[in-house]
């Protein structure tokens, strides 16, 4: 399968890893999680099981991907990225006399990262969001609410403050004054968009 495993690397029982990954050092990747082709795992990073990777993405080092969170196809996850899966977390019992278990239960909320998006260094993505196709998230952010496609996020919490490219050129940044309604043309790719509210549509989208 052409698939490179450093020898440090903890891959447990029931994981499908596609043609052509590599998964570097001191990676843990827990039971019945499935990553795609040509993806670049970094090291010591902790894939919790039964989270879902596409093809082609890459997840740089120090990164913790919980359960419950699917990651699409061409997605870049920044060093240090942390996900959440609940919002209201407790290590025991309300008596304090048992530990919660650490399986999912009807608290457990699914976080999704749509095709193209790039999450940038250090940010911290809290449970069942969507963030959008081919949206860039800056670092250090602390994301509170889903990011619609092509936006680009920054801050503590998250907020929207332009739109960007498939290929990651900046297209507009946003102004109150600003129309609502408004195309733009990629100064790099050429590629042309149309903004209606908050949403951001590709002309002639291929994905």
């Amino acid at each position: 399968m052409n698939v490179r495993i450093h020898p440090t690397a903890m891959i447990e029982d029931g994981c499908q890893i596609g043609a052509g990954t590599s998964i570097w050092d001191h990676v843990h990747i827990r039971h019945d999680t499935r990553i795609g082709e040509e993806c670049i795992i970094g090291g010591r990073t902790i894939i919790a099981y039964g989270v879902s990777i596409g093809n082609r993405c890459k997840i740089n080092s120090n990164v913790y991907l919980c359960t419950a969170v699917t990651i699409e196809d061409g997605v870049m996850i920044s060093a240090g990225v942390i996900f959440t899966n609940d919002r209201f977390p407790r290590a025991a019992s309300p008596d304090l006399k048992s530990l919660r278990s650490s399986e999912p239960d009807e608290s457990t909320e699914s976080t999704l990262v749509c095709c193209g998006a790039t999450i940038g260094a250090g940010v911290i993505v809290g449970s069942g969001l969507t963030i959008g196709r081919w949206a860039m998230v800056g670092m250090g952010a602390i994301v509170t609410k889903s990011i619609p496609d092509f936006h680009l996020a920054i801050g503590a919490p998250c907020r929207s403050i332009g739109a960007v490219c498939r290929c990651g050129q900046l297209l507009a940044m946003f102004s109150e004054a600003q129309s609502q309604s408004e195309d733009y043309t990629c100064r790099e790719c050429n590629r042309q968009f149309h903004r209606c509210g908050y949403d951001i549509i590709e002309r002639e989208s291929g994905c």
